[in-house]
């Protein structure tokens, strides 16, 4: 037996050893759930564990149950130290020192209710990840954080302390964190359990260690590194083509080009209309000849003109409501005079998983299509109510943060299950897990300004540290932004120059003339000869440097998937001695061996850069050696940002 368990009264606490250092909680009422559908995988291998008199020791992590008597009303209490020092690392604290706990059931007579977890918070902590945000931060301390997903709101509750420990609330019920000055609070307005994972070490074993307990990221296909190009939508096959044969003639890098949403008869017929694309076989055969690869958006919104309507309806494979009809949002689909309500599949439904591949695959994957668009996958309802939904996994207030983990499951099997697996899945959402589905997070519907390309940074920095090592960016913002705009154009310039570090490198916006939301909408031009004569030849610069980068980046992406440690990530997972490079928000490690200062202002050209103490920076372009340790005011003229190379490293950033 190498689990701690513990009754009190009518509660159960379970604390039990899950992979290196590291150990899983639960604790319910009467008896722990026999199923869950949280992230966790099977159990890793521990080294050698022992319990004794209310103590589990695993590797450097201790587990404490003690029983207070000062208080008021005894409650068991939780404390996790570190075993070669006994620092205090993490402890639950009590919500009152008489009633209630630090464990908190208020149940609703239905085995669910609304659950508190509550821990002491720490003078000084820095609280890492959580996902991706909108708020600007990279730290989370002094935030209060909705568990729920949102478009470019991804809910992924794990979070990397600076005082050495990972916390993975492993719930996927809505909720909210509080990480106050007070007070570390995780509430689930409707579950059956507590549930959390916590580890400890340094912020790269950290890491490692929550990709072993919630799954690796398969390896990036060699395609995938290279420059996606997309508009809002091209309205029809040849408008796509002359796009990809544009590239070709300019002699410019494109991997994939996307065929956006409405390209199909209806949503949830998934397939081409034939009125746009009147031969797809042959547009396939001609992207396949100029090197390119068609991604298609996926919706998981269902017309009730769809030809499959009927059949995912009757056989219980879309989302049901506990109250009112079964419809969740509004869009002006094709066929539709007004916009209209609109219902979405049910992925947690395994029949719906295989219903649906099998329609995808005969209408797209068998012409050749290997990239799949998971978009608008929160699901995005309107209004935002998912506590009405029912799922096959389960109550929606209970379920549905897993929802867009199971959307990338449907194709990530279904791939799978063919004689060419290798996708990349690009999604508006993720929870804990969608990793290991292949799932790659673009950051959603933002505005097309300074300040969003801002919080882009630290957006992209805490989803890395969640556990999704492929990440973008709609380069130059969704909402807005004018080709023909001299200021827009700059902006695009440094988002350009930002994106080239990021994961996956992608082109994408709903620029300016726009048009009201439905099928006949196109946007305007999004090409990157459409930037006007001073942006372009830098822009064009900035693909060739990613080109060169690439063998780099994927060395550090097969290090993704292999070891759980992103490309892109904050200085601190590098040089997790150095003070300062814990409060660093606005730079970047690409890799071990690649820092990246973006430019955030309008009209910069220069920046100041810190440069971690323990290694030597060369300035990429230059060739001009520093110290570590330093603060310093770097050029930043339009046509480059500053990028160091640490210790001399040999990556060709320059040409």
């Amino acid at each position: 037996m190498d689990a701690l368990e513990v009754r009190f009264q009518h509660e159960v606490l379970r604390i039990e050893p899950w992979g290196t250092d590291s150990v899983r909680v639960r604790s319910a009422r009467e008896q722990i759930p026999a199923s869950d559908v949280g992230a966790l995988q099977d159990r890793p291998e521990s080294g050698p564990v022992t319990v004794e008199d209310g103590k589990l020791v695993n590797g450097e992590l201790t587990v404490l149950v003690e029983l207070p008597e000062d208080d008021g009303y005894p409650f068991p209490l939780v404390r996790f130290v570190r075993t070669s020092t006994g620092e205090e690392l993490l402890a639950e604290e009590r919500e009152h020192f008489w009633w209630p706990g630090a464990r908190v059931h208020y149940g609703n007579r239905s085995g669910a209710g609304e659950l508190h977890q509550q821990f002491k918070a720490y003078p000084g902590e820095r609280l890492y990840g959580m996902g991706q945000r909108t708020h600007g931060r990279l730290d989370h301390k002094g935030l209060a954080l909705d568990l729920v997903q949102r478009n470019a709101e991804v809910s992924i509750p794990f979070v990397l302390s600076n005082r050495g420990y990972g916390f993975l609330w492993n719930n996927p019920a809505v909720g909210r964190v509080e990480f106050a000055d007070n007070v570390t609070r995780w509430t689930a307005t409707q579950a059956r359990a507590i549930d959390y994972w916590i580890t400890v070490g340094s912020p790269a074993s950290i890491l490692s260690r929550y990709a072993d307990a919630t799954g690796h990221a398969p390896k990036l296909p060699s395609w995938a590194s290279g420059f996606w190009q997309c508009k809002l939508r091209y309205r029809n096959q040849e408008e796509l083509l002359e796009v990809a044969r544009e590239h070709k003639r300019r002699g410019l890098p494109l991997e994939v080009i996307v065929s956006d949403f409405f390209h199909w008869t209806a949503m949830g017929d998934y397939k081409f209309d034939p009125e746009e694309y009147p031969d797809p076989a042959a547009m396939m055969s001609e992207l396949d000849e100029l090197g390119v690869r068609l991604m298609v958006s996926i919706w998981p919104t269902i017309s009730p003109l769809s030809e499959n309507y009927p059949k995912l309806r009757d056989e219980g494979m879309l989302i049901g409501t506990d109250q009112g009809a079964e419809f969740h949002a509004t869009i002006r689909d094709k066929g539709m005079p007004v916009p209209m309500p609109i219902t979405f599949h049910d992925p947690t439904n395994p029949a719906t998983r295989e219903f649906l591949w099998s329609v995808a695959k005969k209408n797209y994957f068998d012409l050749g299509v290997r990239v799949w668009w998971l978009d608008a996958c929160e699901p995005e309802l309107n209004p935002g109510h998912p506590a009405n939904l029912s799922l096959h996994a389960g109550p929606g207030a209970e379920v549905v943060n897993v929802y867009p983990r199971d959307t990338a499951r449907m194709f990530y099997d279904g791939m799978a299950a063919t004689d060419d697996p290798e996708t990349v899945l690009l999604c508006r959402s993720a929870w804990a897990g969608s990793q290991k589905y292949a799932a790659a997070v673009w950051s959603g519907d933002i505005p097309a300004t300074w300040d969003a390309l801002r919080r882009q940074v630290r957006a992209g920095l805490s989803i890395a540290i969640a556990g999704i090592p492929w990440w973008t960016t709609d380069i130059g913002g969704f909402h807005g932004g004018d080709a023909s705009d001299e200021a827009y154009r700059e902006l695009m310039v440094r988002w350009f120059q930002y994106g080239a570090f990021c994961p996956l490198f992608r082109l994408h916006g709903n620029r300016e003339p726009r048009m009201s939301t439905g099928w006949d909408m196109t946007g305007g031009p999004n090409e990157v000869w459409e930037f006007g004569d001073t942006a372009f030849p830098i822009i064009k610069d900035v693909m060739f440097m990613r080109e060169r980068l690439r063998p780099y980046l994927h060395a550090q992406l097969d290090r993704a998937s292999s070891e759980g440690l992103p490309a892109m990530r904050p200085l601190f997972v590098d040089f997790p001695d150095d003070a300062r490079a814990w409060e660093v928000d606005d730079q970047l490690m690409f890799g071990p061996d690649v820092l990246v200062a973006p430019v955030l202002e309008a009209g910069a050209r220069s920046r100041p850069v810190y440069l971690p103490a323990g290694a030597r920076w060369t300035h990429a372009f230059s060739g001009e050696v520093f110290e570590g340790g330093t603060t310093i005011e770097a050029d930043a003229p339009l046509e480059q940002i500053p990028v160091y190379l640490r210790d001399g490293a040999d990556v060709p950033v320059a040409g």
